[in-house]
């Protein structure tokens, strides 16, 4: 067996100290462990884009020699900056978050700095440099791509990394997407009341009630499934997470409601029958932008004429998504492999061009994010000796702060948004696409 590799970070005397080395595991952190050849003229070039895009943020930029960039901010203290360098000449954004997690930068509020970057994502990176993405940003692998077979592995590198991990830090519900607060700022302790709140909310939208044949895309852990079950109606939930499956079927279970839940190990492409409703909770950002239009095909073909069908989404601007799409990003390769946030217009464009659903409601809430992910982030760090306890090491437990940080820069800076959609069958209308 490979012995992990310690990285000690450069600093100045001054901070020695207080930064501790980080060991990685090479085995499971190749990427990691070492840091990827660079040129002397890559390397001077990436500098000076790094230096021009930091110099004029709103951020306090200190490196290992003492010099400072920025106008001021939050702190983002670069602990090894040829290592830091390196990756982001070799990887663009996808090495900076590698370099957070083998600890060659860090930030004592990771979230405000993160939120300056979000909000000035656009401008990082150079005009010329942005129309030549295709030439530099490394390329969405093949195996990523939301195939039937593909999308089993994709969910499964997530979901099933293993429930007790996903009980840490969610709620007493198992909720794993936005929240809907009554009030902000958030307490942890209103949260599994706001996730019941969201839930109903996207029930009564589809018009969920007794006797209603709904279909759910996407089960989680069962929460909205039990919910609409206690209303009388009867749900088919798919999913394609063994152990979300499983943890499932037991909630369903032990609330006596067997009867009217049916958890099936399915990908949605391969759904049958025909529903008075269909909801479907922040599933859509898995699905990929080549299957957006099989995705709401497949709801359409699955919803009776006149029937209600509720989606809730996490959505970015337009422009940003086109440019990202084909990208293997940081989140695709350690989060999400697969995964595409779509923008509210390609929604509406596949929707209304491909599909009978037209839009009847469509409510925002990205702050409500924000604060969900915060209390998530505080509760997973304030429990890091549990990850700990079931095998997860530091380097993924920095991997999973950066990627809740990250996440919930992008909503506090505008970046990202969270949407409730309301669609209703029209029996007249045709796609034109």
């Amino acid at each position: 067996m490979t012995a992990p590799t310690t990285r000690t970070p450069a600093t100045t005397p001054a901070r020695a100290s207080a930064v501790a080395p980080l060991t990685i595991d090479p085995v499971r952190w190749p990427d990691i462990a070492s840091v990827p050849a660079s040129s002397a003229a890559r390397t001077a070039i990436t500098r000076r884009i790094v230096r021009h895009a930091l110099h004029r943020l709103p951020l306090l930029v200190r490196f290992p020699d003492g010099s400072r960039l920025g106008l001021g901010g939050p702190l983002l203290d670069i602990r090894d900056a040829d290592a830091f360098h390196a990756r982001i000449g070799r990887f663009g954004l996808m090495g900076f978050g590698e370099a957070y997690m083998a600890g060659e930068w860090d930030a004592p509020d990771p979230v405000a700095a993160l939120t300056v970057l979000a909000g000035n994502a656009a401008e990082l990176i150079p005009g010329p440099l942005q129309r030549l993405r295709g030439l530099w940003a490394p390329r969405r692998p093949e195996a990523h791509r939301g195939t039937p077979k593909n999308a089993r592995e994709n969910i499964g590198a997530h979901y099933d990394l293993s429930n007790d991990l996903f009980g840490i830090f969610l709620d007493d519900t198992l909720t794993y997407s936005s929240a809907v607060f009554r009030a902000l700022p958030a307490r942890w302790e209103n949260l599994a009341g706001a996730q019941r709140h969201k839930i109903d909310r996207l029930l009564d939208l589809a018009e969920v009630r007794s006797g209603t044949r709904l279909l759910e895309i996407g089960t989680g852990w069962g929460e909205l499934a039990l919910r609409a079950a206690a209303r009388g109606a009867h749900v088919t939930s798919l999913t394609l997470s063994a152990e979300q499956r499983a943890l499932a079927l037991e909630r369903v279970a032990a609330a006596g409601l067997a009867d009217r839940v049916r958890v099936e190990l399915c990908d949605y492409r391969e759904a049958e029958g025909s529903y008075d409703a269909v909801v479907s909770v922040e599933m859509i950002e898995a699905v990929g932008h080549e299957f957006l239009p099989v995705y709401f095909e497949t709801i359409d073909a699955r919803l009776r004429p006149g029937g209600r069908a509720a989606l809730q989404a996490i959505t970015m601007p337009d422009d940003r998504m086109r440019a990202s799409r084909d990208t293997h990003t940081w989140i695709g390769k350690y989060v999400f492999p697969g995964g595409l946030i779509p923008s509210a217009e390609s929604i509406e464009a596949v929707t209304a061009g491909r599909t009978a659903l037209r839009t009847t409601r469509a409510d925002s809430f990205g702050a409500h994010y924000a604060e969900t992910l915060r209390l998530w982030r505080e509760r997973f760090t304030a429990r890091a000796d549990e990850v700990d306890a079931l095998g997860f090491d530091t380097v993924f437990r920095r991997l999973w702060t950066f990627y809740l940080a990250y996440s919930e820069a992008g909503f506090r800076s505008g970046y990202l948004d969270v949407r409730q959609y309301q669609f209703t069958k029209d029996a007249r209308a045709r796609g034109t696409a």
